[in-house]
């Protein structure tokens, strides 16, 4: 959930003062977090490399998506090639930011250019006020938009057989979630046809600590006080901020393992980045632990040093871990 503009906490941690936020009777939020916004531009004449606009989802959830596109794809000698599509879901806990955030629509532009992809970034429904499921059934209806989507700039540039769900931190969940969900029904986004999940320090919770949360209980970064109220305000009314939820725990739910074998069937590989300084890096590791275990293809990115959202603040390791998902992306045949 990292932001840039997140300021280290004191030794005594008050997880809302580190968001920079309130929390109302009605349970909504005040946010006063900083959080600079960029606009979409499509205008061909200016210097800019990459392409942007939005699309609405759902005018009812106010939700909406924003593409990405290389502008060197609409150039008529580049032969008509299609590109990847890949639907990125940010981070920040499912409370905070926007896909219209700087840091986030930066980070997407360097994806796009990167990789030669076409970025389908989710603005899906923040918590509380939109509690868990709502931003993965927003995650659902975004993928069915795009599939159903008559927009030049889906059906002209894009590889409809070479598709990627990704997120960073909640993002990740989020696109861990539309993954369990899509391999229970693949026909039912054909021609979307998807090679694999992209989890970036996924945001995964559990009653029980692990070693690294203990460890890193007070990371500057992403203190386990701020991840336990993230999770609180999250989850379902009336769940009290049970953490063993199947919406944040990783071996609650029903029928897990059978979709993980689903994934297998499917051929789907797995991209998980995480870092060693990431108080959530185990639970990023008992993942590649359960997804192995069931015969799915796991690619890991495993950095001993650096923290949650350390690509947010460091653009060398936003270039190494674009680099990653460029590699990643090339290795599936067209």
């Amino acid at each position: 959930m990292s932001n840039p503009t997140l300021q280290p906490p004191s030794t005594t941690i008050d997880p809302y003062q580190f968001l920079n936020a309130h929390y109302n009777p009605n349970d909504t939020l005040t946010r006063n977090l900083e959080d600079p916004h960029t606009s979409p531009s499509s205008d061909t004449t200016l210097p800019i490399s990459v392409l942007t606009k939005d699309l609405t989802i759902n005018n009812s959830n106010k939700t909406w998506l924003r593409l990405f596109l290389p502008k060197k794809a609409t150039v008529s000698d580049q032969n008509n090639s299609v590109l990847p599509l890949i639907v990125f879901f940010h981070g920040s806990g499912f409370v905070i930011t926007s896909a219209a955030s700087t840091p986030y629509h930066d980070f997407c532009v360097e994806m796009a250019e990167t990789v030669d992809a076409v970025i389908a970034s989710v603005d899906y429904r923040l918590a509380p006020e939109h509690r868990l499921p709502a931003a993965y059934d927003d995650a659902m209806e975004a993928l069915s938009l795009i599939k159903s989507s008559g927009d030049e700039w889906l059906t002209k540039y894009v590889d409809y057989s070479k598709c990627f769900i990704m997120g960073n931190s909640a993002g990740a969940t989020i696109a861990y979630h539309a993954g369990l969900r899509v391999v229970e029904n693949v026909k039912d986004l054909e021609p979307l046809k998807f090679q694999g999940l992209i989890l970036r320090q996924p945001f995964f919770g559990g009653t029980e600590r692990t070693e690294s949360e203990v460890r890193l209980e007070n990371n500057p970064h992403f203190p386990l006080c701020v991840s336990d109220l993230l999770w609180k305000l999250a989850l379902p009314i009336g769940v009290g901020g049970n953490r063993d939820h199947e919406y944040s725990n990783l071996t609650a739910g029903d029928g897990v393992d059978e979709k993980y074998e689903k994934i297998k069937d499917q051929g789907w590989k797995v991209l998980v980045s995480m870092n060693g300084g990431d108080p959530l890096v185990d639970r990023s590791k008992e993942l590649v632990k359960l997804m192995e275990e069931k015969g799915v293809e796991v690619v890991i990115d495993f950095q001993e040093e650096g923290f949650h959202g350390v690509e947010f603040s460091e653009p060398s390791k936003a270039k190494n871990f674009i680099g990653l998902v460029k590699g990643f992306v090339s290795s599936f045949a067209s």
